[in-house]
């Protein structure tokens, strides 16, 4: 059989592996009852192990020309790869993260398939699951959806469909098996993440494409120019040498009605609305701190899906970045959510993003010494790493337990020590942040900093008279759709089981 070698830009993020910065993207569910450890091995097993890249490892060329290749672990042992552990007391969310921040700050071995879940026991009345995957398997839409793959949506839901694991291992499509679950809680996200990016790559063969792709690849590289020519980013508290010691914190729900309501009264999108309360946040966590912030302004490197719609869950990483300039220095709310949603208004009309990813995958190419040079130069470009993933708005359980939250952190690249990933589950938003201790050992800090901004936003929407918009009125279109699929998936599965029986 032929060697199933990383993709370049795979091999990239391989490379960028480093003490001071572990490149593995770190999940976490909460889950109201106690998960049953074997049942969770079960599960892992059925959904993911007939799936050959969870069991396989990363193998190094002899010669120094050539890509790594996944080969075989031959002494897989699923109990070193899905461990529990009992969460000391009083069994909080403190001690919770003082977990999670030694997870992340610690390595995968590369020697085994580079994934782990550990099952957290005795947090408060139920448990937690934290996993660990290897970037070189997948970006960040894909690894939620791993994680999120060990979920239904029905709290008696079987462990498998029933296909033989063979079969669908060895089908061209192997996820889509063992993805279901995850696949019907994204519909609705499915639908709207058709982006200008995956038609642009599905329609080169189209002449005028072509043209317009060719017009927009100069404008990038005017664009990508000047972040190489505007330099580094000022030094302030986001910006060091880094250890290699990180620490995760996670906030508490944010209604996502909440969040509606300030788009609607104030403008921007949803996710402008949360951008601007995070840059709120860290605005105040430098003032604070004496920092001169009224003429600062640093950026975010923003990760971007690259997929055509439907196939975030794939594996390997299709991914580019924009810079985003955040605009530290307005004070006022209401100011900056304009500000910065004319930033972003700008960022989704260029192809800042395919520009990156060709970076990206052409550094995966290049020497290691050279290619990690670049990266290091971009990343100085930027202060921090900042996503954002819209998560199933419906209930999912694993063994019948409901799930009540979930968080994940992205590796900072490079040189960048600082994590924001803002997730959505069942209509309340989370913030996760992680940091480098030498740089920031308080991100909980910003954490509340980003809640008092979120209360100042709503607090100046609620002053605001409502008026209905065409984003108001598609948003409710959305809504029905949704609960339509609901309703006619839960129709087919009862004719099913009627048929069956």
């Amino acid at each position: 059989m032929a060697k199933q070698h990383l993709s370049y830009i795979d091999t990239a993020l391989l490379r960028l592996e480093d003490p001071s910065n572990p490149m593995m993207i770190t999940g976490t569910m909460v889950f109201k009852d106690p998960v049953d450890h074997e049942r969770l091995k079960a599960t892992v097993a059925c959904r993911m192990l007939g799936i050959k890249r969870f069991q396989q490892k990363v193998a190094w060329p002899r010669s120094i020309v050539g890509n790594p290749y996944w080969v075989d672990d031959t002494t897989f042992n699923i109990d070193y790869h899905v461990q529990r552990a009992i969460l000391p007391p009083p069994g909080d969310q403190a001690v919770l993260q003082d977990v999670v921040s030694l997870l992340a700050s610690t390595p995968l071995d590369l020697d085994k398939p580079p994934w782990q879940f550990y099952l957290v026991e005795e947090y408060g009345e139920g448990s937690a699951l934290i996993g660990r995957i290897h970037h070189s398997i997948g970006d960040g839409m894909a690894l939620v959806h791993v994680m999120l793959s060990l979920t239904d949506s029905d709290p008696d839901a079987p462990l498998s469909d029933g296909e033989p694991e063979i079969q669908a291992s060895h089908s061209q499509e192997p996820l889509d098996a063992f993805f279901q679950p995850a696949i019907k809680s994204y519909n609705s996200t499915r639908r709207k993440v058709n982006t200008r990016l995956g038609k642009v790559f599905g329609l080169l063969n189209d002449p005028a494409r072509r043209r317009e792709l060719r017009r927009n690849g100069r404008a990038a590289a005017i664009e990508l120019s000047k972040i190489i020519l505007d330099g580094p980013d000022p030094n302030t508290a986001f910006t060091g040498k880094l250890g290699t010691h990180k620490r995760g914190a996670w906030s508490g729900p944010v209604s996502l009605d909440d969040v509606k309501l300030i788009r609607r009264r104030l403008g921007g999108t949803v996710n402008d609305v949360l951008l601007t309360a995070m840059a709120g946040g860290l605005r105040r966590y430098l003032d604070e701190r004496g920092e001169d912030v009224d003429d600062l302004s640093i950026r975010a490197a923003v990760p971007v899906n690259l997929r055509p719609a439907g196939k975030e869950y794939k594996l390997g990483n299709r991914m580019g970045a924009v810079f985003l300039s955040l605009p530290i220095s307005i004070e006022d709310p209401v100011e900056r959510l304009h500000q910065l949603e004319t930033r972003m208004k700008g960022h989704k009309r260029s192809m800042m993003a395919p520009m990156m990813f060709a970076v990206l995958n052409g550094l995966g190419a290049a020497p290691e010494g050279f290619a990690n040079n670049v990266i290091n130069s971009f990343g100085n470009r930027a202060s921090l790493v900042m996503t954002n993933v819209k998560g199933p708005q419906q209930r999912l359980y694993m063994a019948s337990s409901p799930l009540e939250a979930m968080m994940f952190w992205v590796p900072s690249t490079g040189p960048l020590g600082v994590g924001v990933s803002i997730l959505s589950y069942v209509g309340e938003v989370r913030l996760g942040v992680i940091t480098d201790v030498n740089l920031v050992p308080d991100p909980a800090a910003i954490i509340n900093d980003f809640h008092d901004e979120f209360q100042s936003l709503l607090a100046a929407a609620q002053d605001v008279e409502e008026k209905v918009s065409f984003k108001d009125l598609s948003d409710q279109v959305d809504d029905a759709l949704q609960k339509l699929d609901e309703v006619l998936e839960d129709d087919s599965a009862e004719q099913g089981n009627t048929t069956e029986e």
